[in-house]
């Protein structure tokens, strides 16, 4: 089933802005930019055949003048982990088959929930990669907080992690509070619990 709210509804998005926007703006001339100087004719002739299946959109055909190029194909995984698999299997297989180095690829998502499974088999795989736009899955605020806690569970002795989380959710501790603490916990490290 296609929606015709699109694929970023949930930011609040509104197709009928861009449906209305002749209607809201008088004498508006629209321009459509059809021609597309990246893609292949057969990879545009499948965006077309999924553009034709919104009920409301703007009619229009893209179009390229480059080759015809090889036919799109659907992957269905199982998970999101069979994906990504999928994904870095791809990618070995055109850098053996065809040449292509790392820097040749770029791995689009659309939600950033979808990185980590992404990132977990590049590491396994042992291929760099670098993420734009965005914070590696281990990098992001959330899951440093979690670490931390987790950390603190196996060594309670831990100061950078309880440093990092002393106040996650927020406590109120004051850095006063929190020095005098430090001193407190360096004093009884000389002594046996």
């Amino acid at each position: 089933m296609i929606t015709t709210n699109g694929i970023y509804s949930f930011r609040g998005a509104d197709i009928s802005n861009i449906l209305n926007f002749e209607r809201d703006f008088p004498g508006t001339k629209i321009i459509k930019l059809e021609q597309n100087y990246r893609s292949t004719k057969n990879i545009l002739g499948a965006a077309n055949e999924v553009i034709k299946n919104n009920s409301k959109s703007y009619d229009k055909s893209l179009w390229t003048e480059n080759e015809e190029g090889k036919l799109p194909y659907v992957h269905q995984a199982d998970n999101e982990y069979d994906e990504a698999s999928f994904i870095v299997q791809e990618i070995e297989k055109l850098k053996r088959e065809e040449y292509y180095k790392y820097s040749d690829f770029a791995i689009l998502y659309r939600m950033n929930t979808q990185s980590r499974s992404i990132e977990d088999i590049l590491r396994r795989e042992n291929i760099s990669y670098q993420i734009v736009g965005g914070l590696k899955f281990y990098e992001r605020k959330e899951v440093k907080d979690i670490i931390a806690y987790l950390r603190l569970i196996h060594n309670t002795a831990d100061n950078l992690s309880l440093e990092r989380v002393i106040n996650e959710p927020k406590r109120g501790i004051g850095k006063t509070s929190l020095e005098k603490a430090t001193v407190i916990a360096a004093d009884n490290r000389n002594f046996d619990v």
